[in-house]
């Protein structure tokens, strides 16, 4: 017996047939094979074709079918078209694709399910910084704020926000920006994720996508409705395919093909024209429209005339009433029919007539909708929904349909017109259906989250959609209502509700809702959802409730762009139309969290809490503000009950960690830091937390294991970069922490903790005018720095500087009037200008503040013999000798007490002097094994600059 060939599939051989009868675009088929048979290198290879023409024209046909031809020429493909609405979905569109060809994209399919989940979790209004940064804003964040935050919608320097503010003032937004997502979501590397998902997933993807390129001649990335895909796809397709922004770009066997209904823009790409083909297309010539229908056996003349007049030789109208195959002129006898009784006169099934008029009412369908919006039975449903996806007009996306804009605008006019009332209650029951989903979908969340979760989301749309289309002047206000809380989540959201008023108005004739989605559009492009709540605060006739959310929502957008001012004037009227909104409570407390004052920022976080006691979010925020300003206990109540309240949120834990640290509770702070990173393995925040509670208990190695993790996962981090080069500088690698310093500085040229820092290296290294300089570029950057003040007061010391160094002394009290370590550095230059009693002062004053800083003890032991004072002197020696070598230990102040040591031999000739000799003889013992005696800088005390908030 033979052997039975292998059926093909049901959809293989629906495409086989498709592409049997494809006809016209033999030029475009023709050019665009071709090119495969020219190298990359060959001048005549064409990088990217262009498929451009009105609605109807054949675009998408014509798309498929060069998918088609481009794998019969060994090319590996994916097909991306509108229901993609960002960079990240097209890229995970592309993943899933050429996945199911055999190519794996591991790395970024774990950053793009990461990004998924990171999105939804963000407010739109970020967290405000969590550390005050007294340097100001960096060289880079200047820059920054030329280049524009495209992350949040807004460009610096080109639109709106230009205006109101100087470039200083943009570039400290855009510093306090990086932190400000930082509470809500759960390391910078999901920051990033949110604000610029681009610039983290785009150099993964070109790194896998060339790993898989280099397994097959030629990838082929299809950009259908372009029209709708451009605005946010074109950027971005421009950079990885001519820049370097994110790296080498595409690989050389990648071809591109868009098509959209709009012409090339050779303003944005008119330099590549070497590179592009442009493949314009009109509707079908009568040739070619007459062989379309002679190959549907339509060849009746007066059938084909009267089809050529209906559709002006528009491809997917010729295609529909081919389909039918009308052989009988008396099938199109009634010159008066719409289009669309046209397309549906030829099909004799009733059922299939009424199916197909129905099914144009939803925007999109799925077998759910389907079953929803046709009264019929669950077989002859199944059998139905297969028929309509098989429609010439209808798009297949997986697990949905929709149809053609060109064929489903005439089907809901007809049904609008015929029967006004039969259309406003079948999209009522359509609304009604998606209402109950919401309702189930929205069961296991809180009030709160709701708005947060897509599916919900996409119900709420969906269900906003036919209402409007139902009864478009009573769902006008809600749905405006319900704009304001999409703006909440950003600007996609905001758009899509634009864009369903629009799409309704169009649909219901109703100009009203066309005109507000045109408006909201409009705002939204020109000023993101500032503009677009500015429009709905003016226009939308929202209740008072209602406008104090939305100058809340406004609030919290003018403060991510930077906007302190502005923001809490929003958020002063929002609180004076309602005094009880928590939200506008926390958010002000965030804007003045953000723009330095803490103190402000806790009253309103006080008020937020009393109106909300159990939302874990204000107290982490408010938690986060007490440990910031020294408040210890509080930020443990806090923290606590935020722990309690939200076990899952890695933030608290990672805050509370930090406060154990602070307050030395150092098994504590591994506890809640390990917690941190057992929630989340990439917080590289948590990690350079732990590393410092690692310092305190003398483990370097483990200090610099955690700190080795930080830096791999934040590469791009200055702050982490010094953070290690700190680390390697306390254990003596003063050559690999100038390295890492240089990287901080490559990173961040405005950094001047990486400046004071890598001063401090280089003195160790005995060089003495880099070390100085480094120094002074520091302070120039920010005058007011403690720690560089002080660096600089010692080095000044050690190179006979005496009146210098007490001059940065001086300035650095001043700055920190109860800080142990000014006080000690201050003591130091007076003890060596020998103004004894002075220094006194200042050392115990230090050591009111920490009885046990060693440094403190050992100077004034040396300032109280040189006093005359012995017995006190002795006694200041033996707490410091039993103190050990602490890292707050001044290896300057051991180094004097070795000359110490040598002038009291000499002068033993009194009974107290005597004494002292087996003392300091001990001490000679601790510098000996500690190896602290040579010169040096000292290394205690707070190293102040921009350091990420818990959540980085």
């Amino acid at each position: 017996m033979g052997r039975t060939e292998p059926v093909p599939s049901m959809a293989e051989i629906i495409r086989q047939r498709r592409r049997s009868g494809f006809v016209g675009r033999g030029g475009e088929r023709a050019a665009f094979r071709e090119n495969f048979a020219w190298s990359p290198r060959d001048e005549r290879h064409r990088f990217l074709f262009h498929v451009h023409g009105d609605a109807g024209v054949g675009k998408t046909f014509l798309v498929r079918e060069l998918e088609q031809v481009a794998q019969e020429c060994g090319a590996h493909t994916a097909y991306l078209d509108e229901a993609v609405g960002s960079v990240p979905e097209a890229m995970d569109a592309v993943v899933a694709q050429l996945g199911r060809q055999g190519h794996r994209f591991k790395e970024l399919e774990r950053l793009l399910v990461t990004h998924r989940e990171r999105r939804h979790e963000a407010e739109a209004a970020s967290v405000a910084t969590l550390e005050p940064e007294p340097e100001g804003p960096t060289t880079a964040s200047m820059l920054v704020a030329r280049a524009g935050i495209a992350g949040i919608g807004l460009v610096p320097g080109a639109g709106p926000l230009a205006q109101i503010l100087d470039a200083h003032q943009l570039a400290e937004g855009t510093d306090r920006l990086r932190a400000g997502l930082s509470a809500r979501l759960r390391s910078q590397d999901d920051v990033q994720l949110v604000l610029s998902p681009e610039s983290v997933l785009t150099p993964v993807l070109l790194r896998e996508l060339t790993d898989a390129a280099a397994t097959v001649p030629w990838l082929v990335l299809f950009f259908d409705t372009y029209e709708r895909t451009g605005p946010f796809l074109d950027d971005w397709l421009r950079d990885v395919m001519t820049g370097d922004r994110y790296g080498a770009g595409l690989p050389g066997n990648v071809v591109v093909v868009t098509a959209g209904q709009r012409p090339f823009d050779t303003s944005r790409w008119g330099g590549l024209a070497d590179f592009v083909t442009d493949l314009p297309l009109a509707p079908f010539t009568e040739s070619e429209a007459r062989g379309l229908l002679a190959g549907r056996g339509v060849v009746a003349e007066p059938v084909v005339a009267e089809v050529l007049r209906l559709t002006g030789g528009l491809p997917v109208l010729v295609s529909t009433l081919a389909e039918s195959r009308p052989a009988d002129p008396d099938d199109i006898g009634d010159p008066s029919a719409t289009a669309v009784e046209r397309f549906l006169k030829w099909e004799p099934d009733p059922v299939r007539r009424a199916t197909a008029l129905a099914c144009a009412l939803p925007r999109r369908l799925d077998v759910d909708v389907f079953r929803a919006t046709v009264d019929c039975g669950e077989q002859e449903a199944a059998g139905l929904f297969a028929w309509l996806r098989g429609l010439p007009f209808v798009s297949d996306r997986g697990d949905s349909v929709q149809y053609h804009d060109v064929v489903r605008a005439p089907m809901l006019r007809l049904q609008r017109r015929h029967s006004p009332r039969g259309w406003a209650q079948r999209h009522a029951r359509l609304a009604e259906t998606f209402e109950r989903w919401r309702t189930e979908a929205g069961a296991p969340l809180a009030a709160d989250e709701l708005w947060g979760d897509p599916e919900w989301r996409a119900l709420r749309l969906a269900e906003s959609y036919h209402l409007l289309c139902a009864q478009p002047r009573t769902a006008l206000p809600r749905v405006l209502r319900d704009a304001v809380d999409a703006c909440n989540w950003g600007d996609t959201p905001a758009q899509r509700w634009a864009q369903v008023l629009a799409e309704a108005g169009a649909d219901t004739d109703a100009p009203a809702l066309a005109t507000w989605g045109r408006d909201l559009l409009a705002a939204l492009a020109a000023g993101g959802v500032v503009d677009a709540l500015g429009l709905l605060l003016g226009r939308a006739g929202l209740d008072v409730p209602g406008q104090a959310v939305a100058r809340a929502v406004r609030g919290s957008a003018l403060r991510d762009s930077g906007e302190y001012r502005r923001a809490l004037a929003e958020l002063d009227q929002a609180l004076a139309l309602d005094p009880s909104l928590a939200r506008a409570h926390r958010s002000r407390g965030m804007t003045h969290g953000e723009s330095g004052d803490h103190t402000a920022a806790l009253r309103d976080l006080d008020r937020a809490h009393e109106l909300d006691p159990d939302d874990a979010r204000t107290l982490s925020i408010r938690g986060e503000y007490h440990r910031i300003l020294g408040h210890h206990e509080e930020a443990i109540s806090d923290l606590d009950r935020a722990v309690a309240l939200a076990p899952a949120r890695d933030f608290a834990w990672a805050s509370r960690g930090a406060t154990y640290n602070s307050l030395g509770q150092y098994e504590k702070a591994l506890a809640d830091l390990g917690r941190a990173l057992e929630l989340n393995p990439g917080y590289a925040w948590a990690l350079a937390r732990r590393a410092r509670v690692w310092r305190s208990l003398g483990e370097p190695e483990r200090q610099l294991a955690d700190l080795d993790r930080a830096v791999g996962l934040k590469p791009e981090s200055a702050w982490m970069a010094c953070e290690r080069g700190d680390a390697l500088r306390g254990a003596g690698r003063h050559e690999e922490a100038v390295t890492d310093y240089d990287r901080a500085l490559a990173l961040d040229e405005g950094y001047a903790s990486a400046y004071a820092s890598r001063g401090v290296s280089q003195w160790r290294l005995l060089r003495p005018d880099e070390a100085l300089a480094d120094l002074d570029l520091a302070l120039e950057l920010n005058p007011d720095y403690p720690w560089a003040l002080c660096q600089r007061a010692t080095l000044h010391l050690q190179l006979g500087a005496h009146e210098r160094a007490l001059a940065d002394a001086d300035r650095a009290v001043e700055l920190r009037p109860d800080d142990a370590w000014t006080r000690t550095c201050r003591g130091r230059a007076l003890t060596a200008l020998r103004r004894f009693a002075e220094a006194r002062r200042d050392l115990d004053r230090a050591l009111e503040v920490d009885p046990r800083y060693a440094g403190a003890l050992g100077l004034r032991g040396e300032v109280l013999f040189e006093l005359g004072l012995h017995r006190e002197s002795i006694a200041d020696f033996e707490r410091f000798v039993g103190l050990g070598p602490t890292p707050g230990t001044d290896n300057s102040d051991l180094a004097r007490l070795v000359d110490l040591v040598n002038d009291f031999r000499s002068r033993r000739t009194s009974e107290d002097d005597a004494s002292l000799v087996p003392l300091l003889s001990r001490d000679v013992e601790i510098l000996d094994r500690s190896g602290a005696a040579a010169p040096g800088v000292s290394e205690a005390g707070p190293r102040t600059g921009p350091s990420p908030a818990p959540s980085e």
